[in-house]
């Protein structure tokens, strides 16, 4: 998608705070972070939201997954435990529609989430 804000990050038209990246998944820094560690897990390929997902092949899910856990452990997150998010539609806050997570830790965390 050209106008697709993470899109752009893919391709690197728009800078960002890469932390991991391999053929498939892209994780980065949130410009507006919630949490003292707040970054953004997203697969290469554009969909808009966890309502298409069946468009990623089942690989590439697996592969966003582990690189989200890769990540937690490597910023010692599993220490006192951290949070993935992925919202869907403007009313749950999704701001962009690209499929994203949203990683955050090193804060406490109430339940329900507001």
């Amino acid at each position: 998608m050209e106008d697709c804000l993470f899109c752009k990050i893919i391709h690197k038209e728009i800078n960002s705070n890469i932390v991991f990246e391999n053929d498939n998944v892209l994780i980065f820094k949130d410009i507006s972070p919630q949490a003292p560690v707040h970054l953004l897990a997203v697969p290469k390929k554009h969909i808009s939201s966890i309502l298409e997902i069946e468009k990623l092949d089942s690989d590439i899910i697996k592969e966003l997954m582990e690189a989200i856990a890769r990540v937690a452990l490597e910023m010692g997150l599993d220490k006192e435990g951290f949070r993935v998010v992925t919202n869907t539609g403007r009313g749950a806050g999704q701001s962009v529609d690209h499929l994203h997570f949203h990683i955050m830790g090193k804060r406490k965390f109430n339940w329900p989430p507001g």
